[in-house]
């Protein structure tokens, strides 16, 4: 087909679509066409595919954390022993390892030792603190389960190899005997590893749980909501609604779009140099820690909060000063409450992101050894990030697959404040 112009008016020549170049030409844009489909199609499945191995990596590692091994023993409370006014200086120790020693009656002083090892150390403080809890234990004959030692937790989780020479694992031949007679004996189970969320940090893997950082998480992004929700806010109305358009307000806006861009190492650096050199707060307190994820936070919130307030056709603020309303019963009786769900889902996904952030957190120190979960904004703390950081640096074996754990229950609150940012945003979202 040939489409002829007007030459005499100078415009072009005309052209013919049905001839070999412009048959060419089609082809090669055809080309370019399936050729940048082609290059989003692979980078598309090259995102899929890495997030595939890591989420497969961190599922094969980590989901042996979830399951525990542990040991039923009977301990006779003698009333003798266990004075029901004294319950916390009761020999527990004695009690404790006189009970799993008749488990294998008959051993040398020697072989006792060996067999005691493959208990958890802290099985008598286990049995204290549930005795304490239930004094009516005293006197009968009660059946308690804690976990084997972490060498005979890999054993059972199969991540020992048996056939190696006995100098080169954990665990000797007449550990490995017992083992197998206790669980040939019914002793043995590998229940729901519910210590992994009620437990605290403990220096033996058997025993570390993830309830302290889960709690200072929770503090340190309660104070980071509190601080930065209404700060942001707040500043997003005055500059969007009652700011001159003038050279120091366009500054500020461009250090905001700037500071929402910062490494979140310097904002750790600040938090460090100004809440704990200059004011004296505490440091590894979840107050610190969220006021420096609040620091990191206010920029995310203050650009979607600006956002959201455009995002409010003119036509609604026009008829409520129209009506005589003033210019802040608009904003705070129509204009904020309209903006509100995009505002919130910014919010949560800034909050989320700061759920995530290990490096400040580790300059002011969030990242101590804390053996009880956190019951206030200035005890000492750790949080998940950090207590992820400090098990994938421990030696010992068992916090291989803790970490891994950790890190999914990690995505796992991750993901459920994402999924309550679509939620809001598809419920309350009004199109215009």
């Amino acid at each position: 087909m040939t489409i002829a112009l007007d030459d005499s008016a100078g415009l072009r020549a005309p052209v013919d679509w049905a001839s070999a170049e412009m048959k060419a030409r089609r082809k090669s844009r055809y080309a370019a066409d399936t050729r940048l489909k082609f290059y989003g199609l692979t980078a598309i499945s090259m995102a899929i595919g890495f997030l595939l191995i890591l989420f497969s990596s961190l599922v094969l590692t980590g989901y042996k954390a979830f399951v525990q091994t542990m040991v039923t023993v009977e301990i006779r409370l003698d009333p003798e022993q266990v004075n029901r006014d004294d319950i916390f200086n009761a020999p527990w120790r004695t009690i404790v390892q006189s009970a799993l020693a008749d488990l294998e009656p008959g051993l040398d002083q020697a072989d006792r030792r060996q067999f005691l090892q493959i208990f958890t150390p802290n099985a008598q403080f286990l049995v204290r603190d549930r005795v304490i809890a239930n004094p009516d234990m005293i006197g009968r004959t009660v059946s308690f389960t804690f976990p084997l030692a972490d060498p005979l937790d890999q054993l059972a989780k199969g991540e020992v190899d048996r056939s190696l020479p006995e100098d080169r694992r954990r665990v000797n031949d007449k550990q490995i005997g017992w083992y197998d007679g206790l669980n040939e004996r019914g002793l043995i189970s590998q229940p729901f590893n519910t210590g992994l969320f009620l437990n605290a940090d403990s220096r033996f893997p058997e025993l570390a749980g993830l309830a302290g950082a889960i709690s200072g998480s929770f503090w340190a992004l309660l104070v980071c909501f509190l601080l930065s929700f209404p700060a942001g806010i707040a500043a997003a109305i005055y500059l969007e609604e009652f700011a001159p358009k003038n050279r120091i307000t366009d500054l500020i806006e461009v250090n905001i779009n700037n500071l929402a861009a910062v490494p979140s190492v310097v904002f750790g650096l600040l938090g460090l140099a100004v809440f704990l050199g200059l004011f004296g707060l505490p440091r590894s307190a979840p107050l610190v820690g969220g006021m420096v994820l609040a620091l990191m936070t206010l920029p995310t919130i203050i650009i979607v909060t600006r956002a959201s307030l455009k995002s409010v056709p003119s036509s609604i603020r026009e008829a409520a000063l129209g009506i005589g309303a003033s210019k802040h019963e608009t904003i705070i009786h129509h204009i904020l409450p309209l903006s509100m769900p995009t505002i919130l889902t910014g919010t949560i996904i800034g909050l989320a992101q700061a759920l995530g952030e290990t490096a400040p957190l580790l300059l002011i120190g969030m990242n101590a050894f804390i053996t009880s979960p956190t019951t206030g904004v200035l005890e000492a703390s750790t949080a998940l990030p950090t207590q992820i950081f400090i098990w994938a640096d421990s030696p010992e074996r068992g916090f291989v697959a803790r970490t891994s754990a950790a890190i999914l229950v990690l995505l796992g609150f991750l993901l459920a404040m994402n999924a309550i940012a679509i939620f809001l945003r598809q419920r309350f979202e009004r199109r215009w």
